[in-house]
């Protein structure tokens, strides 16, 4: 029998280690079931306090804003403009019963939400309502989302962040929102950790 090696039992969260102590058996965790879905999208709340209520635990989440944030190369070719034009970003730690389960950072051009009440996504009367209401709030339709998934290993700040090993295992979303008009209206990079929670994906069927 072939005994796993030290550092991939890290990763995926079996072992954990300790400062100046050494390497213990990681406390069991049940890894939390995260549903990518358009039916978390609600009228009223945040997906992600949909899909905490929906498996029982109690969806809370930070927040940092900055506004007037230019856009890197990467972001600007995804939201369709150009390098260096302004955006809001949002950095959020998601928590579930005060456990951090995902971090994500937001960013949407300040050209479309300047002057009004969501430029802020997490102040005003719309704060934490999510994209999809929030744009409606102001007459902009979100049609769709696309999504890409990729496995990596986690950065030392994210490891920090979401209390995981650093290099352990995260699922990286890149995620965009588009308008009925085909405009990307916002871009986020959702980190998961693998060890503690599990993706799935519901796909509806329009019959």
């Amino acid at each position: 029998m072939i005994t796993p090696p030290k550092e991939l039992l890290i990763s995926q969260g079996v072992l954990e280690g300790r400062a100046g102590s050494g390497t213990y058996v990681a406390e069991p965790r049940q890894r939390l079931r995260m549903v990518r879905s358009s039916a978390r999208e609600q009228p009223n709340g945040s997906p992600f306090g949909t899909d905490m209520k929906a498996v029982g635990r109690q969806g809370d989440w930070e927040s940092r804003t900055d506004a007037k944030v230019p856009a890197p190369a990467e972001i600007a070719a995804r939201l369709g403009i150009a390098e260096g034009d302004l955006c809001v970003r949002t950095a959020y730690e998601f928590l579930a019963d005060g456990r951090p389960v995902q971090l994500s950072t937001s960013w949407e051009p300040y050209d479309l939400t300047a002057g009004t009440l969501v430029v802020l996504p997490e102040g005003g009367p719309h704060a934490g309502a999510g994209v999809v209401n929030r744009m409606a709030a102001i007459d902009i339709t979100v049609s769709h989302a696309m999504e890409q998934p990729e496995p990596r290993q986690a950065t030392a700040e994210e490891a920090s962040l979401l209390g995981i090993q650093k290099a352990a295992l995260v699922t990286h979303i890149r995620r965009t929102y588009y308008s009925d008009q085909g405009r990307p209206v916002e871009t986020a990079d959702i980190v998961v950790p693998a060890a503690h929670c599990e993706i799935v994906y519901e796909i509806p069927i329009n019959r």
